[in-house]
């Protein structure tokens, strides 16, 4: 940080697959065979850092219909204002601090190093839509083969609820 200046400086980073799929172990996305990129401009604006840039990259996730794995390609473009953590948190004594609105793309840095893996983790996990799908035509599960063939004229079965069907074949026992 200490080659930062106002005037600033470009960065471009490769977001590897292999550091994807550290950064997001707990989550259902994974990372694709594809390499991202970060790009970002950093300047140095007293002791704060300012940051600027995109990320691009490629993750797998299921779709909520049909359930199969498909690359979802991501673009997010950053900006946040990186304050030393112990101008953040004031005095250091309070472990409950609570962010203010005005905190909302503040985050702290230690010594003289910037990280932005959490940045880049958290931008990835907010771009993945909360419900993800391969195509806006996806007809959702495919019937099993072995699914209950409709009678004619009835309306077929959806597969989902076929497992229904055999409560309803059962006679009451008198």
């Amino acid at each position: 940080m200490t080659d930062l200046d106002a005037g600033g400086k470009g960065f471009s980073f490769e977001v590897r697959p292999a550091w994807t799929r550290g950064a997001l172990e707990d989550h259902e996305a994974k990372p694709s065979e594809k390499t991202g990129k970060l790009e970002v401009r950093a300047s140095k604006s007293g002791s704060d850092v300012v940051v600027h840039g995109t990320l691009d990259a490629e993750l797998v996730v299921p779709c909520a219909r049909c359930l199969e794995p498909f690359a979802l390609p991501l673009h997010a473009d950053l900006s946040v204002l990186y304050v030393p953590a112990a101008a953040m948190r004031g005095t250091g004594e309070d472990e409950d601090y609570e962010f203010s609105p005005e905190e909302a793309d503040t985050l702290p840095y230690d010594g003289d190093t910037v990280a932005l893996d959490d940045l880049v983790r958290d931008e990835l996990l907010l771009e993945v839509p909360m419900i993800p799908l391969c195509s806006e035509s996806c007809h959702g599960i495919s019937p099993p083969p072995e699914a209950v063939p409709a009678e004619e004229g009835e309306k077929p079965v959806d597969p989902r609820l076929a497992p229904l069907l055999r409560f309803g074949a059962k006679k009451p026992q008198s």
